[in-house]
């Protein structure tokens, strides 16, 4: 049986490096794949509207590459999510959660060093919390290189996944959308550039036995 999916992510990029493998996976096996993204991603470095359209057109062309539906925009201000009131950031998401009724959730590691990143986890958390007409059964959380890794070892919340999704097939479509945002990708060594994720993706299919995986975090599994 097919699986509504929905990916929060707070910016534009977030859902290709946190889960666009899955979200190719889950795109082949014919589930329906939603994506919201959260904040424009882009004005915190004094870049105006044309940088912004054409992140969000970026991100669109990411979306066919995956195979997941076009993606919806919060449109909120780019790592300032701590300047509006968790109310409006979860308004946002429910909003989504009502329309297409996701049986399945991907979003950020609350841990994450960027602020944008943790307060979309908590408003993800809200949304979907377990009442009793919930369709959300699964809530995972991913990692996005140059926040996750780099999260204050002081805090205590490093991400440490237990779940790995077998993303060999689909690697190949992780990378190709990851260079529709080529404003985005850096030069390795740094972490946001096309050989460190394919890096990650090996390092965390070996850990599972797998030539190239994605990692999450169980936020909540609901089995019935």
């Amino acid at each position: 049986m097919s699986k509504n999916v929905l990916i929060v992510a707070a910016h534009p990029d977030d859902e290709v490096l946190g889960c666009g493998g899955v979200a190719a996976r889950h795109a082949k096996q014919g589930d329906s794949v939603d994506v919201l993204i959260v904040s424009e991603g882009v004005t915190s470095r004094g870049d105006g509207g044309g940088a912004v359209a054409a992140l969000a057109d970026a991100a669109r062309k990411a979306a066919i590459v995956l195979g997941t539906r076009l993606p919806r925009f919060g449109g909120l201000p780019d790592n300032r999510l701590d300047t509006i009131a968790l109310l409006d950031v979860v308004k946002i998401v429910e909003a989504i959660g009502e329309e297409i009724r996701p049986d399945v959730v991907y979003t950020h590691h609350a841990g994450d060093l960027n602020i944008d990143h943790q307060i979309v986890a908590r408003a993800v958390a809200t949304a979907f919390r377990p009442i009793s007409n919930a369709t959300a059964k699964a809530i995972y959380s991913f990692e996005t290189l140059s926040s996750s890794e780099w999260a204050l070892p002081s805090a205590g919340t490093h991400f440490q996944p237990c779940r790995f999704e077998d993303i060999s097939d689909v690697l190949d479509l992780k990378v190709a959308a990851l260079e529709c945002y080529a404003s985005e990708m850096r030069d390795f060594p740094h972490p946001r550039s096309i050989d460190a994720v394919t890096a990650l993706a090996r390092i965390r299919g070996a850990t599972a036995g797998l030539a190239a995986a994605e990692a999450f975090c169980v936020l909540r599994e609901v089995i019935t």
